[in-house]
């Protein structure tokens, strides 16, 4: 599964619901422009069973797409490119001044996210340019499509047991796919950095060298075929597959990446390949939606460090932590063994249930901030151990349209020494209530948006949001100590530290080494944590800046509109912009203000 583009969740019947009440209210031009919409979101499920089965569509008139796999070739790229400048083509038509509000906002919103799907394929020959590479230790097949399998594709009957073997052989194609792009892409320039390729093929390692039959790929199967009574020889037609035609593909892919990595160019940033300026100028533009420069972005962080910083030194002093550097200080906080659950399955069990403890505290405490607060079931999971090594420590996955798939949490406990407990609550209050879980499942929820509205994300609206869900929480009275309430601006000058860290890697030729020093000297994060983020930025330049870009346009904006309210500012009206779903921060700003002019009319 491709995690770049596509990505939904709700319910069939809000889904349905919404489409109708679309279609049925509005002038003539906003009915015809909402089924352009429908068209164009069609057509991507069409050439996308990944997003099929993601969407828990993958059933009836789409049950096929259960059995399949999307065609991330070169040839594949080259047809979702078409089809994007085939359904801007067909938005350009309409004219904002001859719709309703509404509908010119989702004309806006829409033809922005399609237009820049088309910038990494048209521009550099690319699939993305905030993922530049195609094989890299988060990247790829061999990454991707385990994952996919475990968590999207669903078992209840014989019929998704047969579809899943399918998927499996179709697995072993996908694999060789990459390989020829990532042999192409390479020839041109584009490999990963060799540390990079040195994680990749040793997660590839473990996946290879697991028995057939016993494989994480396997099991997945057979343990939910059992779970569900479903008969059948699962264990041996899947292993016999993995054995004959998954291990030689990857095997293959192996070989080519070994022979590949002597020819990477030095270096971890941008800078190393050809057209690297432009691509990662596009990248931050791309994930932040703005049009800041890298030296702009690069100084706001030094801001933003300097002053996050003074405030954790003010809270760690008040807490007789006053020897050292904050990042020494935190650092010394974060070994101590008050801090810590044992490294042992019932510590990581442990830490799970007290991650759900936090949730459930905070949805008691969410109406007090939220007039809509969505029941869409959410779960916390540790990342699987096969791509432990190269995963982000920590990130969301939503739920099936169909309510078959909870959304998912997942937390890296690789190492449980990454996560000291008075810096749990802020991620939790990151990655589900308020933050990613809400916001999602708002929008996703939301019956006055099209589809193509529901799935387009923006990462800088996103991570932006959660972030400031964090900050919420504070004012919510969620942290229920000092050292909690460190935790949470630590993990504000984490996010401010990356703004530093990715301009610096790609921007100005800071190596690795020199990032992850700059990491765990600022934040206190330890070694091995920081130098895993570290690498993300690495080989998906620009996510790292869209977290604090977007958190400074949120807070910008509930500035702005609480200014111009006065003692009429209601806070829990201010939050339903969530319905109106993702889009660009300078959208975003200038939706807000237009809401607030409304409010003030009607007071």
């Amino acid at each position: 599964m491709d995690r770049r583009t596509f990505i939904v969740s709700s319910s069939i019947a809000a889904l349905v619901a919404a489409s109708d009440r679309v279609s049925a209210q509005g002038s003539p031009q906003e009915a015809e422009l909402n089924a352009a919409f429908e068209t164009i979101f069609q057509r991507f499920l069409d050439i996308s069973p990944a997003l099929v089965s993601s969407l828990g569509l993958d059933k009836g008139a789409r049950a096929e797409a259960k059995s399949q796999l999307d065609d991330d070739s070169a040839a594949g790229t080259q047809r979702q490119l078409q089809l994007i400048r085939k359904g801007l083509a067909e938005l350009a038509v309409f004219k904002p001044g001859m719709l309703p509000s509404a509908a010119a906002l989702n004309l806006e919103v829409v033809s922005y996210f399609l237009e820049q799907q088309t910038v990494a394929p048209a521009r550099f020959g690319l699939a993305s340019v905030g993922r530049p590479y195609r094989i890299f230790q988060q990247g790829g097949a061999y990454f991707e499509i385990p994952d996919f399998l475990n968590t999207a594709h669903t078992i209840g009957t014989t019929t998704d047991c047969e579809a899943y073997l399918a998927r499996l052989e179709a697995f072993a194609t996908v694999l060789d796919s990459d390989s020829d792009v990532q042999k192409e892409d390479a020839s041109r320039g584009y490999l990963a950095p060799d540390f990079s390729l040195e994680l990749t093929l040793g997660q590839m390692a473990k996946l290879r060298n697991q028995q057939a039959n016993s494989s994480s790929i396997v099991q997945s199967l057979v343990t939910r075929a059992s779970a569900k009574g479903i008969v059948g020889d699962w264990e041996k037609r899947a292993a016999d597959i993995v054995e004959t035609k998954v291990y030689p593909a990857l095997d293959r892919q192996i070989e080519l990446v070994k022979k590949l990595r002597p020819t990477t160019a030095a270096g971890d940033g941008l800078w190393r390949v050809p057209q690297g300026d432009a691509i990662y100028g596009a990248a931050l533009k791309q994930w932040t939606t703005t049009d800041y420069a890298p030296d702009e972005v690069h100084r706001m962080g030094l801001a933003q460090v300097a002053d996050i910083t003074a405030q954790l030194d003010t809270i760690l002093k008040a807490q007789g932590m006053t020897n050292g550097s904050v990042g020494s200080r935190l650092a010394a906080l974060n070994v101590n063994p008050d801090q810590l659950y044992a490294g042992t399955p019932e510590g990581k069990a442990a830490l799970i249930a007290g991650l759900n403890e936090s949730v459930k505290a905070m949805y008691a405490k969410l109406p007090q901030a939220f007039a809509t607060v969505p029941n869409t079931p959410l779960e916390i999971r540790s990342v699987p151990v096969e791509i432990q090594d190269g995963a982000s420590n920590g990130y969301y996955n939503r739920a099936s349209l169909d309510g078959s798939r909870p959304a998912i949490y997942f937390i890296n406990l690789k190492d449980v020494g990454d996560w000291p407990k008075y810096g749990l609550p802020s991620l939790t209050y990151h990655e589900g209530v308020p933050g990613h879980h809400l916001q999602i499942s708002t929008a996703q929820t939301s019956g006055d948006i099209p589809t193509l509205r529901k799935i387009g994300g923006f990462s800088a609206y996103s991570e932006g949001w959660a972030l400031y869900a964090e900050q919420l929480a504070d004012e919510l009275g969620a942290y229920a100590t000092p050292l909690e309430r460190a935790g949470y601006l630590q993990s504000f000058l984490f996010r401010a530290a990356r703004l530093v860290v990715d301009t610096g890697i790609h921007t100005k030729r800071w190596s690795r080494e020199q990032a992850t020093d700059y990491m765990v000297q600022t934040t206190g994060f330890a070694a091995p944590r920081s130098k895993r983020e570290v690498e993300r930025y690495c080989t998906q330049p620009g996510q790292a800046c869209s977290y604090k870009v977007g958190h400074a346009a949120w807070l910008r904006a509930r500035s702005q509109a609480q200014a111009a309210l006065g003692a009429k500012f209601d806070l829990r009206q201010f939050h339903e912009i969530l319905k109106e779903g993702a889009m660009p921060l300078s959208i975003l700003e200038r939706r807000i203000s237009q809401r607030t002019k409304a409010a003030q009319v009607s007071m």
